[in-house]
């Protein structure tokens, strides 16, 4: 059973991870994300449900429009497929418990605004009020140890991200700052900090795989956020047995 209850987390992740990748494009923009219906942004043509099946239409289409044969971007499958692993994991991790919604909520905030910021290295005020707020409410109910652990974890997290900026000079994002925020109610103040190196780390080799690819120079704007959610993703999956390994190496 527990099996076919994973799969079915599964594809629920593969649903909503399409729905993200439309929330996450169109919001920064300031477009509705229910009109115009989904549509190829190089014709316009509006997709049909043989388009916007999650991850199949795009192996189905071999990337490409119907209409034009222009590229889709990797990245929809991707994301989609990356949703549908975290909720099937996140079920087969916590079971049903409350900390199981504040993974489901919590992923889904980091797909939405991996999604944004990827496109537009951006991530919205809009997006940690409205996932925000419940992982506020479902901390109330299924609280850390010691229970205010999650405010100090946020207001440690958000200034410290704070001064980070004001002495980089603007090397960090108001987005990462305020993200930073959310993070410390879900994780605690510990957590948040290793969460902070391990993002630092992902980010580091990211960029420099980036810029090499890309063959720019080092002054190149990275998006910080993607890097940030895979640090939280594994810190909240595995955050204590990081830290008891870093600690039993001294």
């Amino acid at each position: 059973m527990t099996a076919v209850v994973t799969g079915l987390f599964f594809i629920y992740g593969l649903v909503f991870g399409s729905f993200y990748n439309v929330v996450g494009l169109r919001v920064p923009n300031g477009e509705s994300i229910v009109h115009p219906p989904s549509h190829c942004p190089k014709c316009s043509r509006r997709l049909t449900v043989l388009d916007l099946v999650p991850v199949f239409s795009y192996i189905f289409l071999r990337g490409k429009c119907r209409g034009c044969g222009s590229k889709i971007s990797f990245v929809y499958p991707l994301m989609e497929l990356i949703t549908g692993v975290l909720f099937a994991f996140a079920f087969w991790h916590f079971g049903w418990s409350l900390e199981l919604a504040v993974a489901l909520v919590f992923y889904s905030l980091l797909v939405v605004l991996t999604v944004s910021d990827l496109a537009y290295m951006l991530i919205p005020d809009k997006f940690l009020l409205f996932f925000g707020i419940p992982l506020i409410v479902l901390r109330i109910f299924e609280p850390l140890d010691p229970w205010w652990d999650s405010y100090l974890g946020a207001a440690v997290g958000f200034t410290l991200l704070l001064l980070i900026a004001i002495v980089s000079r603007g090397g960090m994002g108001g987005g990462d700052i305020k993200l930073f925020l959310v993070i410390g109610i879900v994780l605690g103040t510990i957590q948040s900090l290793v969460v902070l190196g391990l993002a630092s780390v992902i980010g580091l080799i990211f960029g420099i795989i980036s810029l090499r690819l890309a063959k720019k120079g080092r002054k190149t704007p990275i998006p910080f956020g993607p890097s940030i959610a895979i640090a939280a993703v594994i810190v909240h999956l595995y955050g204590q047995q990081l830290i008891d390994w870093y600690v039993n190496l001294f």
